[in-house]
């Protein structure tokens, strides 16, 4: 399984899929789930991860990008509000999944909120749907 990193906004939640060098992976978000398949890496492996969401997301706003160092992905929650308490369906802890902190806001963060806020909107329309 790849690493993977995953952070949330109240209407948003982030994930990235660190496999390098990724040549065309293959890609499938549904309202509850992200498949990711995918060969990179330096010994050019083949990764595989298929991800339960706590909650649905909406299918037609999907952003993500396939950058050198990894996969970037951003979903809209379909209800905006609380934070999830988890990223997956099943509570149990997954080692190969951490919280992307370089991405991650409190929810009763909102000091610098506006800055960050307009680097999240570049980044979105920086990735291709």
């Amino acid at each position: 399984l790849p690493s993977v990193m995953w952070a949330q906004r109240p209407h948003l939640v982030f994930v990235t899929i660190n496999v390098s060098d990724c040549d065309k992976p293959e890609i499938k978000v549904e309202k509850d789930s992200l498949y990711f398949k995918g060969t990179g890496g330096p010994e050019k492996k083949l990764y595989e991860v298929k991800l339960k969401f706590y909650s649905e997301i909406k299918e037609d706003t999907v952003k993500y990008a396939v950058r050198p160092r990894c996969i970037e992905f951003a979903l809209e929650k379909v209800t905006e509000g609380p934070y999830w308490p988890r990223l997956l369906e099943d509570g149990t802890k997954q080692h190969w999944l951490k919280v992307d902190f370089s991405k991650w806001k409190d929810e009763d963060d909102s000091e610098g909120e506006g800055e960050a806020g307009g680097d999240l909107e570049e980044m979105m329309r920086n990735m291709g749907g």
